[in-house]
């Protein structure tokens, strides 16, 4: 996948509508007025909303002009998923390393005697 398709797939993805609708559409295809259902909105602005997800690849219409049904298109999802799974072995490798790194920190503060409550330094006597 290109650098320009993912960044429209992230810029798609990073509305709340949008990720609600491309949900609903995960259940199986939808007209409009079946996504705008669940929503305070405008079909207008449902279908401006399924633009920016047809324009990322995310979404498909079909071809009823009375209905145009949209359903979801896994493709860019795939993608942006294996984009971010290379950062995700990043972060499991640099936290795999703290946890070696505070286990032997660990390790060594159970390795130190512990002090004991009565031991307390000696108080010399000011008279002898």
């Amino acid at each position: 996948m290109s650098t320009d398709a993912l960044s429209r797939t992230f810029a798609a993805l990073a509305d709340p509508t949008r990720r609600a609708i491309l949900a609903r559409l995960s259940a199986g295809e939808a007209t409009v007025g079946e996504l705008a259902a669940p929503f305070e909105m405008t079909f207008a602005a449902v279908s401006k909303h399924l633009r920016v997800l047809e324009n990322a690849g995310l979404v498909s219409r079909g071809r009823d002009a009375q209905f145009r049904p949209a359903k979801l298109e896994a493709r860019p999802l795939a993608a942006a998923s294996e984009w971010i799974g290379d950062y995700e072995r990043f972060w499991e490798d640099s936290l795999g390393a703290l946890d070696r790194y505070l286990d032997a920190l660990q390790q060594k503060a159970d390795l130190s005697p512990a002090p004991h409550e009565n031991d307390s330094p000696e108080e010399e006597n000011p008279d002898g």
